[in-house]
């Protein structure tokens, strides 16, 4: 159950002044943080560590963001559709980010950072209120539509949830339905909460982790439309703006330490966010919803020949309803595979480099193989930690064919054994 609180508080939300419904829970304080290094040396020569933190931090991410706008007229009504729609995404590379995430160790305040102009996203936000601290069980959980990656299928371990945010006119009942809980309609009613989420570094890597985030924005209305010689048709109309990201960051390897010898396999998290909708050219179908994919991925370099090869394998999450048609393709518990291969590159990209050759979908309960016409991919990631011992990076794949819309952006993470 969901339960709002509002609080004051000093979150930067890109757009708003931000107070808003804090989220407490029993995630205990975090005992690192960080991102991606920034690639430029940012914190050479000081007594930082990523697990045990001593001094405040800058890490610049790599991953990807997508944002999706729309309107629904008469949510949760037969006929309900989205229309309106603007859906926007990208990925990263590791030298070229605007996603970054700060840590002060001393006050336990996160400044989170994903605005970015290509994929329509702006959320920047503080976590400085304890009661920013969320987790899912009890009477206040994560906003909806946050993964619970520490529940089966995905069992993650030492995952933190933090959330702030902003609304007005709304119930504290909890109900999970997609607008939010907004009520009164004809006063009007706004939503705007971010959640940042990410593994504890040292839980299974030292020198890297992975971390999510999402944004929902919503406002609601009624609308009446006069009807000459009949009644009014009166409908409420709901505003959506919705951001997802994942990525990874930590303590980059100096170049000179990357090895140039020899091969390794790293393996460890994967972590995506998803729309999925091939029913538009099949039944007309033009809603779109967000999905989550968590699972494990296997990244295999060869540092003498340059080359890497990487496997992700997860497990896809329920879709993000709103009140419109509910029909896709992709189901609850489908697996995902996706094979691609690449290049070292440390001096022109930081790391490495390489796209996509495969990705399918394969639903439970028998289900068919969907696979996915890749138009475009990317993988893009470094080494973490002493002489390369672990791996973290950030991927694309973008679905090809007509009047489709399928989009795969996340992260991996990996360690040697």
């Amino acid at each position: 159950m969901r339960l709002i609180i509002l609080l004051a508080t000093t979150t930067m939300l890109a757009a708003c002044g931000g107070a808003g419904p804090q989220s407490a829970g029993s995630s205990a304080a975090p005992t690192g943080s960080g991102g991606s290094g920034s690639g430029s040396g940012s914190g050479s020569g000081t007594t930082h560590t990523f697990v045990d933190p001593t001094e405040s931090k800058t890490y610049t991410a790599v991953g990807g963001t997508h944002s999706y706008s729309y309107t629904v007229e008469a949510p949760g009504e037969p006929g309900a559709r989205q229309i309106d729609q603007l859906y926007q995404g990208n990925a990263t590379t590791v030298r070229n980010s605007d996603l970054t995430i700060a840590y002060n160790p001393r006050d336990a305040i996160f400044d989170v950072s994903f605005s970015n102009a290509l994929a329509g996203t702006s959320s920047a936000s503080r976590f400085q209120d304890p009661l920013h601290r969320t987790d899912f069980g009890g009477l206040v959980e994560p906003q909806i539509g946050t993964p619970n990656l520490g529940s089966a299928p995905s069992s993650i371990q030492g995952m933190n949830y933090l959330e702030s945010g902003t609304n007005n006119n709304v119930t504290g009942t909890g109900a999970g339905t997609f607008a939010f809980d907004l009520i009164d309609p004809s006063q009007g009613g706004s939503y705007d909460a971010t959640t940042f989420f990410y593994q504890t570094p040292g839980t299974e890597t030292q020198y890297v982790t992975f971390a999510g985030y999402l944004r929902n924005r919503a406002t609601v209305a009624n609308v009446t439309i006069e009807n000459p010689g009949g009644a009014p048709t009166e409908f409420i109309s709901q505003k959506n703006t919705l951001e997802r990201g994942a990525f990874s960051y930590g303590e980059i390897t100096p170049n000179d330490e990357v090895p140039t010898t020899g091969t390794g396999t790293f393996e460890g998290t994967m972590l995506a966010s998803m729309v999925f909708n091939d029913q538009p050219d099949v039944i007309g179908n033009f809603d779109t919803y967000f999905q989550w994919i968590a699972g494990r991925a296997t990244t295999n370099v060869d540092f003498g020949a340059n080359t890497f090869s990487l496997s992700l394998d997860g497990t896809v999450g329920a879709p993000f309803f709103d009140g419109t048609s509910g029909q896709h393709s992709v189901l609850e518990n489908a697996q995902f595979r996706a094979n691609g291969a690449g290049d070292i590159d440390l001096v022109s990209a930081g790391g490495f480099f390489g796209q996509f050759n495969e990705a399918w979908f394969v639903n439970p309960g028998g289900g068919g193989r969907l696979d996915m016409v890749i138009a475009g991919s990317s993988i893009d990631g470094a080494f973490y930690g002493p002489n390369g011992v672990e791996l973290g990076g950030g991927y694309r794949i973008v679905g090809g064919t007509p009047d489709e819309r399928i989009d795969v952006l996340g992260t991996f993470v990996g360690k040697k054994p």
